[in-house]
């Protein structure tokens, strides 16, 4: 693959506007009909929490909440459809997945909801894939991903917001990053890098640039005066003049 590969669709911008989108009509219907989904959350080490695994990412407990949740979706979605089409609907079905379940088996006991799991799958996704592959353009969105969210490490860790899901975030975290590895990407090719470009090059050993002085001008190689035909270079200040001298046989013997 190379870079024509990347391709601009209407999956690019319809993927995470319409997941967006659907995250907010979910929330109105909970303050319009005053729903309690809550309990539609994970529950760790409960047999009915278990549900949350499939629901939790599309429940939260505030406008706030969802806001900040909305943002990183939407740069994410959109970056994972553009540079990884083929995987994307894998990694958004099994990170929810994986991620949900790790929560259940480590979370503490409360409910956990919100698609900040899924947002660290994103991130984790994204970032180790790119540097796996070693392909400049994925190595330059996976440190773009850290400039943006970088911060975000700290939060899988606990004590550090008593009022967040640290195991949500850790679990979003190691099931991106394991996924990474398991879904494979094509080969990328690797930029050409001519002899010229090479730090150890000489134009003294290239046949061609021999042509050429320091300042770009050409310049024709001097042959032997044995030869029949010779090429003579005179220098002045202002300009090089080449000419060609062609000797005859009357002027070897004088």
């Amino acid at each position: 693959m190379n870079d024509n590969d990347f391709k601009f669709s209407n999956a690019v911008i319809g993927l995470p506007v319409f997941f967006v989108l659907f995250l907010w009509i979910i929330y109105w219907i909970q303050i319009r009909f005053d729903f309690d989904f809550y309990q539609n959350g994970i529950y760790p080490r409960d047999f009915s929490g278990l549900q949350g695994v499939l629901f939790s990412p599309f429940i939260h407990e505030n406008l706030g909440h969802l806001y900040n949740n909305s943002i990183p979706l939407l740069v994410l979605l959109a970056a994972l459809q553009f540079f990884y089409p083929k995987q994307t609907f894998q990694v958004i079905a099994y990170g929810i997945l994986f991620s949900g379940l790790i929560t259940w088996v480590i979370g503490r006991e409360n409910y956990h909801i919100g698609a900040s799991g899924l947002i660290y799958v994103l991130v984790s996704f994204i970032f180790f894939k790119g540097i796996q592959t070693g392909y400049y353009r994925l190595v330059a969105l996976s440190l773009a991903v850290i400039l943006l969210y970088g911060g975000m490490i700290w939060y899988v860790f606990p004590d550090v917001d008593a009022t967040i899901s640290w195991e949500g975030h850790l679990a979003g975290f190691v099931t991106g990053f394991v996924l990474s590895f398991l879904y494979k990407t094509p080969e990328y090719k690797k930029n050409i890098v001519y002899d010229w470009q090479k730090p150890d090059f000489d134009p003294e050993d290239d046949a061609f640039m021999r042509h050429f002085d320091e300042y770009g001008n050409f310049v024709n190689f001097e042959k032997s005066e044995e030869d029949p035909e010779y090429i003579a270079t005179y220098f002045n200040s202002d300009m090089i003049v080449n000419y060609t001298v062609t000797k005859t046989e009357s002027e070897d013997k004088l």
